[in-house]
């Protein structure tokens, strides 16, 4: 268990806990959940005795790169807060160096892959624009008609050919179609950074609950790291009304106690009275009960081929976690023109509201003729 109880006292207590540690898997286990970092400095503290050398050298070898990783990712951070501020271009951070001070208080205890900031919609344009006169380039490109990329798509992934850095510049929190707080109402909830500066804002308490949960239990929870961020933020006690009304609203309610138990059960995160009942729900049980089939596996899910068992338990999985309107939703979104009808037959634009009832057919036929686009 993650704990953020003293090392030394579990030692004590417990040594008979480290001496039969498979030390080769839990260097894997904690590279794998990204979770050394917050492991480490409690692990540099114990006897040296207790924690063979070669572990304490890989793990403190992998914190310091982090570390200086972290450090790089800061600074961009604060550069392109205050930059697109100059443009007057709202943004919210919604992970990386931010999130591991305002949960952790030291960015170096949190990994980043990348930074996820969000624009207002009517913004993106004109912060694609800038990103790219920057020396980003922009990694993909969504092929659309009739404006289906706003809510089928979330974000725009962008990387620096020198500096190494990729950006995730999101217009929602998450893929549609679903409901959730638009950037106004989010924005209303923003804090700011005490670390790195008055232009880097990201996300209330509240909303980064939301966010947190939604963006995990679409991953499966299958890195501890996303459990951990829920622990450190439950332990900063969130205003329960608002984040139960916000939890409702968004229908995130079981998904909300999937985490909980997870959190709770895996990690011993503090779970309130307020909060337990929704940890209570029958759906909220079964799917932390789904989400272990990842967590035991040390699955990653973004890196295709899955193992074929894997993937035909994720496939389950990922319409299990939508609520029945989510699902109808999704279903109804099926329905909606892409981008594959317009090139199995190219119409005018000003025909392409057409594709709407051509729609079934278009797809039919590509699965007969064996065309296996969307």
């Amino acid at each position: 268990m993650l704990t953020t109880d003293s090392p030394d006292e579990l030692a004590q207590q417990n040594p008979e806990m480290f001496t039969e540690i498979d030390w080769k898997l839990f260097i894997r286990l904690t590279l794998h959940h990204r979770v050394f970092p917050f492991l480490y400095p409690k692990l540099s503290r114990m006897h040296n005795q207790l924690i063979p050398v070669h572990v304490s050298e890989r793990l403190q070898q992998e914190y310091r790169s982090n570390t200086v990783r972290m450090l790089q990712l800061s600074g961009e951070m604060a550069r392109i807060g205050a930059e697109l501020n100059k443009l007057g271009i709202r943004s919210l951070f919604l992970k990386g160096p931010v999130l591991a001070e305002d949960l952790y208080g030291d960015f170096s205890l949190r990994t980043s892959r990348d930074l996820d900031f969000m624009v207002p919609i009517d913004r993106l344009a004109e912060t694609e624009n800038f990103l790219l006169q920057q020396g980003y380039e922009k990694i993909e490109v969504y092929e659309s008609i009739l404006g289906d990329w706003k809510w089928r798509e979330h974000h725009l992934t962008f990387n620096h050919p020198h500096s190494k850095i990729k950006l995730e510049v999101h217009w929602r929190l998450g893929p549609g179609p679903s409901a959730e707080p638009d950037f106004a109402q989010l924005w209303e909830h923003a804090r700011t950074s005490t670390l790195l500066g008055p232009d880097v804002h990201y996300l209330g308490r509240e909303d980064l609950f939301l966010f947190l949960v939604s963006h995990g239990a679409r991953h499966a929870w299958s890195r501890l790291r996303w459990l951990l961020d829920i622990k450190m933020l439950l332990l900063q006690q969130p205003d329960n009304e608002q984040l139960l009304r916000l939890l409702k609203q968004y229908n995130c309610e079981a998904i909300a106690g999937q985490t909980l138990i997870l959190a709770a059960d895996l990690l011993g995160a503090p779970v309130n009275a307020r909060l337990s009942a929704l940890t209570e729900k029958p759906k909220a049980k079964r799917l932390a009960q789904e989400a272990i089939f990842y967590v035991a596996r040390m699955v990653n899910l973004n890196d295709p081929p899955l193992e074929p068992e894997v993937e035909l338990h994720f496939k389950a999985y990922k319409p299990a976690i939508l609520t029945t309107r989510n699902r109808l939703l999704r279903a109804a979104g099926f329905l909606y023109p892409y981008a594959a009808d317009a090139r199995t037959l190219p119409l005018p634009k000003p025909l392409h509201v057409l594709y709407f009832p051509l729609r079934p057919f278009l797809w039919s036929w590509r699965k007969v003729t064996g065309r296996e686009e969307t």
